[in-house]
């Protein structure tokens, strides 16, 4: 059951309605993320999962707050919290993420380098097939993982402590800022193939991948 409803056509992502990682496979050519096609960061540059690094501005998928879960709000044992870090990694804002890549000495990507990477994936349209892991997404919407990057639907926290879609859809900070201040993001969902763009609230919890320069 969903909380946050996240819906979009073509490239225009409608925010935050209340309802509800690299082993390198795949073929060569220049549309390919394993030998660096379209420009993108080569695909070992990025991290093999979503990131996990403790730090103020970051929680566990349920921490500290209530999720939605099958019409009611529930708070989750500290058990569950941990299981969700395991398998989702932590949610971050945006300034949380930065830092959280830079303590482990790489960095967020930006948005053309998510560009880059979605380009020679296939493009936005049926790159979110390729990139998405094998298991874990609600009602089999798994991916092929072509190319190990095995992206999981880690949710989302708004900025009054209410978590929602973790294992519907998975929603990643890029390092750029738009004219308004706010943030681009790259998000999948079980029901699409698509790599969506928008950007967002810094003070959002979104999940990280940071890439190595």
């Amino acid at each position: 059951m969903n909380f946050f409803t996240f819906t979009k056509l073509g490239r225009t992502l409608l925010m935050l309605t209340a309802v509800t990682a690299v082993g390198l496979s795949g073929c060569g050519g220049d549309d390919n993320p394993n030998n660096n096609g379209g420009g993108a960061v080569p695909i070992d540059k990025w991290m093999k999962k979503n990131l996990d690094v403790p730090t103020d501005g970051s929680w566990c998928y349920g921490e500290g707050g209530e999720v939605y879960v099958d019409g009611v709000w529930k708070t989750l044992s500290s058990s569950e919290i941990q299981a969700n870090c395991a398998k989702y990694g932590r949610l971050y804002t945006w300034e949380a993420a930065k830092s959280a890549c830079q303590s482990i000495g790489k960095r967020l990507p930006t948005n053309a380098e998510w560009e880059a990477l979605v380009k020679a994936a296939g493009g936005w349209e049926t790159a979110g097939k390729k990139l998405k892991a094998r298991s874990g997404w609600y009602n089999d919407g798994n991916g092929t993982d072509q190319y190990g990057f095995s992206a999981l639907p880690g949710g989302n926290r708004t900025s009054d402590d209410h978590f929602g879609t973790a294992g519907n859809n998975g929603i990643w900070w890029t390092a750029t800022e738009n004219s308004d201040g706010n943030v681009y993001y790259r998000s999948m969902y079980y029901n699409y193939d698509i790599v969506y763009e928008d950007n967002y609230d810094k003070s959002y919890g979104f999940s990280a991948r940071c890439i190595q320069d």
